[in-house]
């Protein structure tokens, strides 16, 4: 059988397995844990087996689909488009997302939503896969509307608290503030080019590159406005910390490969599509979220946050790497960061479990040695965020580093210095202080080692962390988008490849990573408080509110929204209600009251209304009287 036709067979059963998975369990299996957990499961381990066959055929190019949707001038497909990118990226969604799943089972023991989490865990990745796979833009678009309603049901999914319920509608409305730009954006594309396929846009574009005319920049904008909101990116960046309040595992899944990482997949996607000029603004965007998002996790105190601001700014990286030309460079990082993220938000969740949802780090202390293998795996880690040599996190930020060198963008590459200094030191400070010192909570006297359930998928994620820098991704990713420079061809060369290739940006890296390593460990080494706000001051507080965004935003909606609402609550109230509606039925009961004041039922009355009546007409009418009235 010919890889081609294997590609047809296997799309869409990766595509569909995960969809199955959720309505078998919302309609037949939702009162057994159980098997809702086998089918959820099942179904994204068969669609990475599928994926992982399906990169191993490799075979170049492929377009599956039939005609959706024909109305004059627009065709639509329901497509699937598998090509080098689609391929990586669906393995990095059902590998890692298999893994969360598998943690899953053993975090979520006993929690009375156990079945309906493992529908939406179902539901989020068929919609997640749907972007990965859409071959048009329309199609692109269905499917990131899916994500964001599966998000928001993952993030408020413990929607009693009112804290979950209102961070799931945060995230929904900040998320469709980008969306109406990205919607806005095909509907420019179209009207320029008449198609939606991203094939045949390419090629499009590549006979004529002035096809988009003068909208291009503005159309590569709205784009980007789609990966702004489900990306997170300043100014909409405000939603994702907040979307801690789902439980842990989902937070692992939004924040490693999926949702988040939809925003970077959809810019490498359509490169071709995006101007010099729009790249400008989007690589200013990158560097200013990923700088924004590194303060503001200087001064956090809830585990999960740190990680998030910290994914923050390692989108914002991405975002940047687009920015300047490089593609390459940013799938490249979004590939090592789904492990290492995923496992750092894991290893959050089985802290948290070991401690009874206790999420403040300065109440921990001392989990090193009751926490071993969560404490190794974390450690593994937090030294790939971070950058170090030889993990997996170093050769990517590399390749960001040395593309913003080679590319000129001086201030790029400055800016990822000082953000990689400064995640060195708010990770060095989470780890130092909640597994290192000593206990400062009463719950870790009573801790220990989650099961292996959830231990498991720690050390399975931990592989690649290390190794993943050695797998030649960089090579591959080369051959797929442009800005790429891979050209290893061992593992030990490519171990030496940053430091041969761009010696002064892995040198700045590394440098920038001991300096905030150090810096941190001065300050928390077995610190028993926070000692930076006593010097910082005003500057901690700042950090620690997030700069007041949320407040911020509050106050533009309450001046502009609540003025608005204002105005139209006084003209419904006074105006349509009070003038339209109450005058007249006022008036038309004022009058019949007036009508029912001449019906006495005295016949007295009557004669008299009636001769009077008599006079008037016969003065209005006779023409001697009206002269006798002259």
């Amino acid at each position: 059988m010919q890889p081609t036709h294997i590609a047809e067979y296997l799309a869409p059963i990766i595509l569909f397995l995960p969809l199955a998975a959720a309505v078998v369990i919302a309609l037949f299996v939702r009162d057994d844990d159980e098997q809702s957990a086998q089918f959820s499961i099942g179904s994204v381990g068969l669609a990475f087996v599928a994926s992982v066959t399906l990169f191993l055929l490799g075979g170049g190019r492929h377009e599956i689909g039939a005609t959706w949707l024909d109305v004059g001038g627009l065709q639509v497909s329901f497509g699937l488009l598998i090509d080098d990118l689609s391929l990586l990226m669906l393995m990095i969604v059902t590998g890692v997302g298999l893994l969360v799943q598998i943690f899953s089972k053993g975090y979520m023991k006993g929690d009375p939503g156990y079945s309906r989490y493992f529908a939406f865990l179902s539901l989020f990745t068929f919609s997640m896969l749907g972007i990965v796979l859409a071959d048009n833009l329309v199609m692109m678009f269905v499917f990131w509307e899916l994500v964001g309603l599966s998000s928001y049901l993952l993030i408020s999914f413990w929607f009693h608290k009112p804290s979950a319920a209102d961070a799931g509608k945060k995230a929904f409305l900040t998320n469709r503030v980008g969306d109406f730009g990205f919607l806005f954006g095909i509907l420019l594309v179209w009207a320029a080019t008449g198609t939606l396929n991203i094939g045949e846009l390419a090629t499009k574009l590549a006979v004529d590159p002035h096809l988009l005319g003068a909208g291009a920049t503005c159309a590569g904008l709205l784009l980007f406005c789609g990966a702004i909101g489900k990306s997170a990116q300043f100014p909409l960046h405000v939603w994702l910390p907040d979307a801690m309040e789902g439980p842990t595992p989902v937070s692992a899944l939004i924040h490693a490969a999926t949702m988040v990482a939809a925003g970077v997949y959809m810019l490498c996607r359509l490169f071709f599509l995006l101007t010099p000029d729009a790249l400008e603004v989007i690589a200013v965007i990158g560097a200013v979220t990923s700088f924004l998002a590194a303060l503001m996790a200087f001064q956090q105190n809830d585990i999960k946050r740190i990680l998030a601001y910290s994914t923050l700014s390692q989108l914002g990286y991405m975002v940047m790497a687009v920015g300047i030309g490089s593609p390459n460079a940013a799938m490249y990082h979004l590939t090592t960061h789904a492990f290492f993220k995923a496992m750092l938000f894991l290893g959050a969740g089985s802290v948290i479990h070991a401690l009874h949802h206790e999420q403040d780090i300065w109440k921990m202390g001392g989990l090193k040695s009751r926490l071993p293998g969560t404490y190794r795996t974390f450690w593994i880690g937090t030294m790939a965020l971070c950058g170090v040599w030889p993990f997996a996190g170093f050769f990517s930020k590399d390749a960001i580093l040395s593309s913003a060198l080679g590319n000129g963008a001086y201030c790029a590459f400055l800016i990822g210095t000082l953000v990689a200094a400064m995640t060195a030191f708010y990770m060095t400070r989470l780890v130092l202080v909640a597994f290192g010192g000593v206990p400062r909570g009463d719950g870790v006297f009573g801790c220990h080692e989650s099961p292996s359930v959830m231990t498991r998928p720690l050390w399975l994620l931990a592989i690649p962390s290390v190794i993943a820098g050695f797998w030649g991704i960089d090579v591959y990713l080369a051959e797929t988008l442009p800005g790429g420079h891979g050209h290893a061809s061992t593992w030990y060369e490519a171990m030496f490849a940053p430091i041969n290739h761009s010696p002064l940006a892995a040198m700045f890296g590394l440098l920038a990573v001991a300096f905030g390593h150090a810096f941190a460990r001065r300050l928390y080494a077995n610190a028993v408080s926070d000692p930076l706000p006593l010097s910082a001051g005003l500057l901690a507080k700042i950090m620690r509110d997030r700069f007041y965004f949320d407040e911020i935003y509050a106050f533009l909606i309450r001046i502009s929204q609540g003025a608005l609402s204002t105005v139209a609550d006084w003209f419904d109230r006074w105006i349509i209600a009070g003038l339209f509606v109450r005058g007249v039925s006022g008036f038309t009961d004022l009058f019949g009251r007036a009508l029912r004041m001449l019906q006495t039922g005295n016949l007295q009355t009557y004669a008299f209304w009636l001769a009077a009546g008599i006079v008037v007409i016969l003065f209005l009418t006779l023409p001697g009287a009206k002269g006798a009235g002259h």
